[in-house]
Order: structure tokens, then sequence, then C-alpha cells
């Protein structure tokens, strides 16, 4: 009889669990069992490692073999299991060491011929794999830079199962054949699934960078203070304006206002993005704000995550750390709209289906766009909106009210005029200006934060704005009026309050006074007082 173990990382959502793969060889009829709740991807594995040992140049084992999958209780999925299935079988068959196996993680599927694929989420199964304590990994070639992101693991990234047998051997290791130039990398379509981020509309990350630029945007002085506010604060934007106004626009250049991931929070992003299959190929760390913009068609499922079986990261997550920008707001489905609530106050999405309870993280900054009636025109100076008033009414209500409570800002963007098109030099700040005092600004509210677990002002509970950070004597009086009339909620005061700060971050002041309340005020409410919509003008 012969026994041999090594590990693996089965993925629920993005958080791993390590399981133990045993391969045990007894004598009796050939026949090959694979047990501990595999799914059908996996039982398929037998026929694949059968095919990929056989063609490495090892024999396969004429015995009675049982592979088992430890813990039996986790659910397992996907074809990453194939390489440590396929090390064990050799160990139990003596053909490697079984003692050099038992403190490896391998992740990675086979190919009939031998060759070791990529898998989706090698990042988190890395990371899982190190918070066990296990400290060599063997991965994909193709794989191993998203894998050397994991500090203090050892990352052997292999093209073939007989090279991996070779060096767990101590063999001299066989070099493959490289392809013919100009040929495309199969290997290489494991790392991104085609069709996963139809339906979330990912733009490629770091192209708003480089494509688009705050100066294109003509006139809407209103609306870029509010981009600069947001981006500044993480707080949640909506702008509402008739068609061609520049809505879109601005939502576009958001993400390049945003400072650049740091390390904690590159690893979160580029996790999700390694789940979904959406890593953009060569850039295994992904260090920018991400940008997804889901058609209006989307789906629940598309937006919070879902589908059969495991749940799939869906928008909200692909946007954590970035931009969920929704434009045509009141054309989704409420259904799909209401179910952000719960992401929007929390950070996370937890998604329960039959084959377990899976926690997306979605912490991400929200921009609504949306017209003001059907036809777009209602309130326009000089235009005929043709819509009724009860459709008026009826299409602006799709919108909930606990959505928009949610909204920290609310700025009506106006048509641009043909002077300001036309008028030379009618460019405004650049991307690179606005992202300077944008970065500014989130450092002296990462000054103020320190030693607490938040790190925007958007973050900050409310009650902690009250009793340890507060506004100048009598600023807060004329938000306080509101509340009394009933035109703020106890969530919009405290919501005001954190854009204040933000104001005040952003104009270098130590705490907010009448003014930058008064200009929070304003952008909450999306009701005209008289305040100039510049940061650190006079009220």
């Amino acid at each position: 009889m012969g026994f041999a173990r090594t590990c693996s990382v089965a993925l629920v959502g993005v958080e791993g669990v390590v399981v133990e793969v045993q391969a045990d060889l007894e004598p009796g009829v050939a026949a090959f069992t694979l047990v501990g709740l595999p799914d059908k991807s996996l039982t398929e594995s037998r026929d694949r490692v059968r095919a990929a040992v056989v063609n490495s140049g090892a024999s396969w084992p004429s015995k009675k073999l049982t592979v088992g999958l430890s813990p039996a209780s986790v659910p397992k999925a996907g074809s990453g299991f194939d390489l440590a299935v396929a090390c064990a079988v050799l160990g139990a068959a003596e053909r490697i060491d079984p003692r050099v196996l038992a403190d490896i993680v391998m992740i990675g599927e086979l190919g009939l011929d031998g060759r070791v694929r990529p898998v989706r989420g090698i990042l988190p199964a890395v990371l899982a794999a190190a918070d066990a304590g296990y400290e060599q990994v063997v991965v994909p070639e193709c794989a191993a830079a998203e894998a050397s992101l994991v500090p203090g693991v050892s990352v052997l990234g292999i093209r073939s199962l007989r090279q991996l047998i070779a060096v767990l051997a101590d063999e001299p290791v066989p070099d493959e054949e490289p392809d013919e130039p100009g040929r495309p990398d199969s290997l290489r379509a494991g790392l991104r699934v085609p069709g996963a981020g139809a339906a979330t509309g990912m733009q490629g990350v770091g192209a708003a960078q480089h494509d688009h630029d705050l100066a294109d945007v003509v006139g809407q002085h209103s609306a870029r203070t509010a981009v600069e506010v947001a981006a500044a604060g993480g707080h949640h934007l909506f702008l509402e304006g008739p068609p061609g106004a520049g809505k879109t626009m601005l939502a576009e250049r958001l993400p390049a206002v945003l400072p650049r991931l740091g390390r904690e929070e590159s690893l979160e992003v580029t996790a999700v993005h390694s789940v979904a299959g959406l890593l953009p190929p060569g850039k295994p760390l992904i260090d920018v704000a991400p940008y997804c913009a889901p058609h209006h068609s989307a789906t629940m499922q598309s937006l919070v995550g879902g589908g059969q079986g495991i749940a799939r990261p869906g928008a909200v997550s692909l946007a954590h750390r970035g931009v969920l920008f929704l434009d045509e707001t009141p054309e989704f489905r409420s259904q799909a709209l209401d179910a952000l609530r719960q992401p929007l106050e929390a950070g996370h999405v937890v998604i329960a289906r039959s084959a377990g309870v899976v926690r997306f993280p979605a912490r991400f900054l929200m921009v609504l766009a949306a017209n003001p009636c059907p036809c777009g025109r209602f309130s326009q100076r000089d235009a005929l909106c043709e819509c009724p008033p009860s459709q008026i009414r009826r299409y602006q209500a799709r919108l909930s009210g606990p959505l928009l409570d949610r909204v920290d800002l609310r700025v009506e963007v106006d048509p641009v005029t043909r002077a300001e098109l036309t008028r030379p030099g009618a460019r405004g700040e650049s991307t690179a200006t606005v992202a300077d005092r944008v970065r500014a600004a989130r450092d002296r509210t990462a000054a103020r934060l320190t030693g607490t677990p938040w790190r925007t002002n958007s973050e900050v509970p409310g009650r902690e704005l009250r009793n340890r950070w507060q506004p100048a004597s009598g600023a807060l009086a004329e938000a306080e009026r509101n509340l009394e009339r009933g035109a703020l909620t106890a969530r919009g005061l405290d919501r005001v309050l954190r854009v204040a700060w933000t104001v005040a971050d952003l104009a270098g002041h130590d705490r907010p006074d009448a003014g930058d309340v008064a200009l929070a005020l304003q952008l909450r409410t999306g009701v005209p007082r008289g305040v100039p919509m510049a940061i650190g003008a006079p009220a």
C-alpha cells in the first residue's frame, strides 16, 4: 500500500481554505475514485490527470487508487486541484518522495499533454496558504508574478508536469520547447475568462488615467467641484442633467483624480479581479482605482454578485476601492438598485446560496447619472419638454428615497452654452492639478484619522464626528434648522458633516466653519442656497 499527501486551496468567494489532497494505492482492480465533495469540473480531473501523467513520461499505477480532499465538508470547485492530485498520485506510487510533497501547496490545471495551465484566483489562494503557515507554493509559470505578490512565500513557477517531477525528484529539469514567435500563448487563456465582465462594464484598468482628462470638460464648475469633493472624501455623487451636458465625461474622469491604491488596497482589488478572471494581461498588481459602468439592463446578480453554485463577484465588488458608475440610473430595475443599499452602508456584500455563504468586499464610490425626465428637456430654458407631469413624477420616483439618502452629493449639471464651448482657452483645470489637491486633502484626513479603522471622511460614523471631531462653534446652525424642518434626516445630517470635513480638508482648514457647512449642505440637498460652488470661496 502506498500513501502520499500534498496541499491545494479551495476558494469560497475571495477567501481560501487549504485542502489536503491525499492519495492511497491498494492492491485490487485498477480504479480511480475521487472523494471529498468535488464538483463536476473537479470530478473530470481523473481523466485529465491520468493523461497528463502518462504523457509526461511517468507510469500510471495499475492499482485501486483513492484520492481524498480534506476537509470533506468544504465544497470544492474548479480545475486548480489537478496539479496537487497528480503529484499525490505520483507520491503514492513512489515516483516522488512523499516527504517532499507534504508541506507544498500546488495550484494549477493540467492539460492532457502535461502542460500546466493557470486558473482564476491565484492571489487569494496563495494568501490563504500564507495565512495557514505554508512557505512553498507551486503555480503555473505565467501566474508566478501574481503569486509572488504575497510576501514570505517561496513561489515556483512551472510550465509542465514533467518539469515539476524533475524538480521534486532532484533530477535534471528538462527544457520545454518555446512557442513559435508570433503565436499567442494559449496557456494565458485561464487568466482571463471571456465574457466574465461583459455585464459589469469593466474598463481597462488604468485606461482612464491616460485617455481622459478633466481639462476636456467645458464649463460645469459646480459639477467639477462636486467631483473633487467626492474624490477627496469618498462621497457618493448624483449628477442630474439633460443629455449631452457632460455627466458621463465627468464620471469617466473621476478614477484618475483618485489617489493610487496602497499596498493593502491593491491586494484587495487584485484578489477580487483574479477570482473574476479580469486581471489585465501582464499586470498582476492593480494599483489604480478600477472603474465599472454596467449597462442599465444589468440584473441584480450582475450588480451585487451571484450566479449558480458558488457566487461570483458582481459590479459592486469589481469596483471595490474604485468607481461604480450607473448611467441612466432610472432605467435600472428598482430591485437591482435597492440591492445596493447594504453594500453602500457596510462596505461589503454577503450572498447566501445553497452551496454556501460568500462575502465580497464592496467599498466603492458610486456615481449616479440621470436625466430630469424621459425626454431629458425638463426645466431647461428655451426648450419644450413633451413629458406630462405624471410621467415626470413616475420617472423621478424610480430612484427610491432610501437610496438617494445614502448619496452625499447631488448636483444639477446644466447644458453647456455656445459661449462656453467656443470661447478660446475654455479648458478647465487638468486632472493632474485636481488630483494634487485631492491627494493633499487625503493626507490631512489620514493624519486626523491616525489610529482609527477609517481612511476617508465618508467612512467615519456620525457619532464620532459629533463627539470626537466637532466643527467650529455655530457652524451647524443652518443644518440643524433643516433637520427640524424635515428637510434632512438624521443620516443626512451626519453626511452633511462628513462632506463639510472634506471641504475643510480641501480648503486647508483645521475644522469646518460655517462656509464649509453651507457648501456641504448645498451639495447634499442639491438646493441652491447662494453659496459659491468653489472650495475656499467666501460664503
